[in-house]
């Protein structure tokens, strides 16, 4: 048996036993002209005439043709996390960007992929939605430097390791990101939905050289955000600012939505600057105000991206707003 050295994504489907998922998800074949999203690209088969390869190279696109959304089952279990079909309204969401660079990859670009990228398979993530008492969420700023999605305003979180249980994963991430110790016993915890992330997000910035399933989880804590705030001690290597966002702010966030064009209205009630904790690179803390359109940017399509709210984190905030609205809570 191969060593398993990290955790990765696996997927079954028609009741196959799970098979661990590529970086690009497999290649298939169809009668030429029938059956496929205009959206898939394909080649005339050599060796099956009559017949068309194309690249199913999304974890999404596994269990659905055409839709950006599907309901999966997940579990992660001896190392191994395993996304299954299920009927809906008894599973977790599952979704990728409208955009998703797995969504419009041909064959001959999926093949172009160096191999040592292709090899990873795609990496499960957690991230944390930390809830205080008075019902704001804790959001932080990666740094400049990171590779990856850098000055982008994401939750506390990163990747699972070996024999973690998600609820453990997302705890040490945030203390080791935040210096926030909650136990397991101090919160109450609810997996909120799954986001299918790309980087770079869009074909158009680039051919992807990350892919990742990030798991969203809901930490409720009886203490506020003031009291949660006074024990903040955030690593300055990995953030550059902290910010407790309510649901009215969050409304504004979403909606700017990534993708679509046109300018985003403002909602009535929301401050045209939010105070955010800026963190030195001593990881001191300061106050400052940041407008209240850098939340609201969207996803460039092509150079540089800007700082904004990650599409993945937008989509977990509504997934949290839903929550509230459950709850029956006015927001």
């Amino acid at each position: 048996m191969e060593k398993v050295t990290k955790i990765l994504v696996h997927l079954s489907k028609n009741n196959v036993a799970p098979q661990c998922a590529r970086f690009a998800q497999g290649h298939c074949y169809a009668e030429t002209g029938k059956g496929l999203p205009q959206t898939v690209s394909t080649v005339e088969s050599t060796e099956s005439p009559g017949m068309s390869l194309y690249a199913v190279a999304s974890i999404t696109g596994h269990f659905t043709e055409t839709l950006d959304e599907v309901e999966v089952k997940c579990s992660l279990e001896n190392n191994r996390f395993t996304l299954c079909e299920c009927e809906k309204g008894r599973g977790i969401p599952l979704k990728r960007a409208t955009f998703c660079p797995f969504k419009y990859l041909s064959v001959a670009e999926a093949a172009a992929i160096p191999l040592d990228v292709q090899s990873r398979g795609v990496d499960v993530g957690v991230a944390i939605l930390l809830q205080s008492a008075n019902q704001k969420v804790l959001l932080t700023r990666r740094t400049s430097s990171l590779r990856i999605f850098p000055n982008v305003w994401v939750p506390p979180g990163g990747h699972v390791e070996l024999d973690e249980r998600l609820l453990d994963a997302g705890l040490r991430e945030l203390r080791e990101e935040t210096g926030l110790k909650l136990d397991p016993g101090d919160v109450s915890a609810q997996l909120l939905g799954l986001w299918e992330s790309v980087f770079p997000p869009m074909l158009s910035r680039g051919m992807p050289q990350r892919h990742h399933v990030v798991t969203y989880m809901l930490l409720n804590t009886s203490l506020t955000h003031q009291q949660l705030q006074a024990s903040l001690r955030p690593e300055p290597a990995e953030v550059s600012g902290c910010l407790w966002v309510d649901a009215s702010l969050v409304k504004a966030i979403v909606s700017a939505v990534d993708g679509e064009e046109g300018s985003v209205t403002p909602l009535e009630g929301v401050a045209p600057t939010i105070s955010v904790s800026e963190v030195s690179p001593e990881g001191v803390l300061s106050e400052s105000d940041l407008p209240l359109s850098v939340l609201c940017n969207r996803a460039p399509n092509s150079g540089e991206d800007v700082e904004r709210v990650s599409t993945g984190t937008k989509y977990a905030l509504e997934l949290w707003l839903k929550n509230l609205e459950g709850q029956g809570t006015r927001c």
